[in-house]
């Protein structure tokens, strides 16, 4: 008694007793002072099962750091074994209640492998619900549903039972049923040697699962010395590649005899699989043909797109596949939408599992060379409003081109390849700077740099009348209109150069629009400030 609960770190479950140890989560010989928490007096009366005829010991504890340990009569306790009372603190009697006690003994200690009663009701619920014997598969994932919803709060998609015996680990993995970002750290609730250790534990599983959460109970795993988290050393990262490969054989089993599982799950958790596809040659060939990717041809597989495009492009944002889609679609021109998380990494990715398949990032020049070009007469005819346009635009890095391409609805197509967008940030950065640095960024600048380009639909009606304008002014408000509705349609960010440009063909074709009053309107009062 003086030896072991009168001294800090004199836990018997130390100095060597390592079988002791081997069956309980404490270690350090603070649990029974903890008490002190709630309670002013902690009194122990235990009897040797050793030594039958020795008598029962009492010792009593209080909260100023006194105690006193004295021999009973036989009569105090007969039988070998030991008790623990506390004595409630005045502020804190409600943590002794017998419900209280009772829920923090139920969520704590369900697990152990002892029978647990409080006032004679059971609060242990062992064998643990993936160890039970069930009639049949179904009532095994009704019971692990009902599992979940009482202890997580939340109706799994489906359930993914965890089994590593080296590291002496059993439990569940359920799968959330709402899709989750991918940067969100799981909560999992985990169990040592049968009692609760954390319900928040963080690096369990590979970052990719982030659509489970986990209830498991281990043997191995060790606990930080505040006992409110894993440890982190080998063994948790042995169990984390464990877990990662129990998952993606989960994922391939699915898709090898539950199809219709699998589908609802990549119909919430998709970002996860491809995230997971990226490093996984084998996951990537087992899952393509079940990830929809949004192509020129609608929500498609990449292996079904492959199949009807062996030259496969993609964009690398969203803003761009919208704004080339339609005529994509038209001219026949195969394009994945690559703006979503990870999909510009998987098609690049489609080659070493398709063989055969030619993938590359959609530029202008692939764009301009599937529209059709406009006839050397026709072209000629236009030959003055297209050298207005062209002056027009030079400032702005843009060049005018002339086909014909459907559908006959859309006016202008705005092209900036990469290399034009950098060459345009970097014109930007050095507008915006001075000295040194804006000599440095001006160097950079070559002879050939990429320029973006305004196409010009031939037969769309609105080009054929523009293009059918005698007066300079009138070209120029045309093709500063019609480039300034193609930056919108691109969704590009506006410089303040384009900003002016809008501003000004907006004030020009409101001036035409609404003549002056008593005749047409003169070219000479055309606004030309920058007002908005």
């Amino acid at each position: 008694m003086h030896r072991l609960l009168a001294t800090i770190g004199g836990s018997s479950k130390r100095g060597g007793l390592e079988a002791a140890r081997a069956e309980f989560l404490g270690q350090f010989g603070i649990g029974l002072l903890a008490c002190f928490v709630v309670a002013e007096e902690i009194r122990v009366v235990s009897r040797s099962a050793r030594e039958p005829a020795a008598p029962p010991v009492e010792w009593t504890a209080r909260e100023d750091g006194s105690y006193t340990v004295r021999t009973l009569p036989d009569s105090a306790r007969t039988e070998p074994g030991t008790t623990v009372q506390l004595t409630a603190r005045a502020d804190a009697d409600e943590w002794l209640t017998s419900g209280r006690v009772t829920e923090l003994a139920r969520h704590y200690g369900s697990l152990l492998p002892h029978d647990i009663r409080v006032d004679g009701r059971p609060v242990t619920a062992r064998p643990a619900v993936w160890e039970r014997a069930y009639p049949s598969p179904a009532a095994r994932r009704a019971a692990l549903a009902e599992h979940c919803r009482t202890t997580l709060g939340f109706t799994p998609l489906d359930s993914v039972e965890l089994d590593i015996p080296l590291a002496g680990l059993r439990g569940v993995a359920y799968v959330l049923p709402d899709a989750v970002s991918p940067a969100q750290r799981g909560a999992h609730r985990v169990h040592l040697k049968g009692m609760l250790l954390t319900e928040r534990a963080d690096g369990l599983l590979p970052d990719w699962a982030f659509f489970v959460r986990c209830v498991l109970d281990s043997d191995s795993l060790r606990p930080t010395a505040s006992r409110e988290s894993l440890y982190e050393d080998e063994t948790l990262a042995a169990v984390r590649d464990a877990l990662g490969t129990r998952l993606r054989d989960w994922l391939t089993s699915l898709a090898a005899g539950d199809q219709e599982r699998l589908t609802r799950f990549l119909a919430v958790h998709h970002t996860g699989v491809r995230s997971l596809a990226r490093h996984d040659r084998e996951l990537l060939t087992v899952m393509l043909p079940w990830l929809p990717f949004e192509t020129t041809d609608g929500r498609l597989s990449l292996e079904e797109f492959a199949r009807r495009h062996p030259a496969v492009h993609f964009t690398r944002t969203a803003e761009e596949f919208r704004q080339i889609a339609a005529i994509a679609a038209a001219q026949g021109i195969g394009v994945v939408n690559g703006g979503y998380t990870y999909d510009t990494e998987l098609v690049e990715l489609l080659p070493t599992v398709h063989p055969g398949t030619t993938v590359a990032e959609l530029d202008p020049d692939t764009v301009t060379a599937h529209l059709d070009p406009v006839d050397a007469a026709e072209e000629l005819a236009l030959a003055g409003f297209l050298a207005t346009a062209r002056a027009t635009l030079a400032p702005l890095d843009c060049d005018v081109v002339l086909r014909t391409f459907r559908p006959v609805t859309v006016p202008v197509l705005y092209l900036d390849g990469r290399d034009a967008r950098h060459e345009r940030a970097r014109a930007e950065e050095q507008e915006a700077s001075d000295g040194l640095w804006s000599g440095i960024l001006g160097a950079l600048r070559g002879a050939g740099e990429p320029r973006a380009r305004l196409v010009l639909n031939h037969v769309n009606p609105l080009i054929v009348r523009a293009g059918s304008l005698a007066d300079p002014e009138q070209v120029r408000t045309a093709v500063e209109a019609l480039y300034g509705q193609a930056l919108l349609m691109a969704r590009r960010p506006l410089r303040p150069t384009d900003s002016a440009l809008l501003n000004r063909a907006f004030l020009g074709l409101l001036d035409w629009a609404v003549p002056p009053t008593g005749g047409a309107p003169d070219p000479s009062d055309r606004p030309t400030g920058d007002t908005a």
